[in-house]
């Protein structure tokens, strides 16, 4: 259960909104539609996902999905100990008594037979079903179900169903274009505007390689990364490599391609 986690963000997470995400979000909530966010790794989407939770004011669940992922570990357990045996709820039936968000982040990771249990939440019934404790919760007007994915890891094996996708308000994540990603690189690493702009033309330049056949490209998190490494004294190029290079690719030769991108730029 260490990849639940439970928040109630005193501070609001800073978010650079890009489009009409936030008013989207909302009216979602408002019409107690739940969200399925697709998009790349580290382009934002939880984040955004806890912006909107403060801003809403709900209390937010997330669970990091995975392939071992049971429908006990989402809906609930009965535990043994020296009292005897109790109910434990789990995070989705938590976000439902309290009217707060449960969100699955990478949900096609999870066993198809543990989505199914999202269906009467994500459709007008609202309704989660404890069979193992004969309750049917109906989900408060403040409940919302938001799921999210990388649409660039699915396969024949690894994708959503329609029947499940079609329950969903959807929203299409990107990276930030240059002057919005600059600020958040500037804001998150606590860097100047100058060095978040020379990492971010780096970040440009290395997702133009293509034919280096990465499975992923350099995400803003990854930037945010490398700016903090920079402020804290480590030589730009080594903070490229540890930051940048090593986590894009295991093959050295491309590992070497990356960091000639990186010496056109820092060097």
């Amino acid at each position: 259960m260490d990849r639940i986690q439970s928040c109630e963000h005193p501070i609001e997470p800073f978010y650079q909104p890009l489009n009409n995400e936030e008013a989207l979000f909302e009216q979602a909530w408002r019409h107690g539609m739940p969200v399925l966010i697709k998009g790349p790794t580290g382009c934002g989407k939880t984040r955004f996902v806890q912006h909107m939770a403060h801003r809403l004011k709900l209390p937010l669940y997330t669970v990091a999905c995975h392939d071992d992922l049971s429908a006990a570990d989402l809906i609930g357990r009965h535990l043994i100990g020296a009292q005897g045996t109790w109910w434990q709820d789990g995070p989705l039936t938590r976000a439902v008594r309290e009217g707060g968000i449960c969100y699955l982040d990478e949900v096609v990771e999870a066993r198809q037979d543990t989505v199914v249990v999202l269906h009467p939440l994500a459709d007008d019934r609202r309704e989660l079903f404890l069979e193992r404790t004969g309750e049917v919760l109906k989900a408060p007007p403040s409940f919302m179900l938001v799921v999210s994915y990388n649409p660039g890891y699915q396969n024949l094996l690894k994708g959503m169903k329609p029947s499940t996708r079609q329950r969903f308000v959807a929203m299409r994540f990107g990276y930030p274009p240059v002057a919005d990603e600059e600020r958040i690189v500037a804001r998150e690493a606590q860097v100047d505007n100058a060095l978040a702009a020379q990492v971010v033309r780096l970040g440009q330049a290395l997702r133009r390689l293509d034919q280096h056949d990465l499975e992923e490209v350099a995400s803003t998190r990854l930037l945010i990364f490398t700016a903090r490494m920079i402020r804290s004294g480590m030589s730009p190029r080594e903070a490229c490599m540890a930051c940048l290079a090593e986590p894009l690719s295991d093959d050295p030769l491309t590992v070497a391609a990356l960091m000639d991108v990186v010496d056109v730029h820092f060097g």
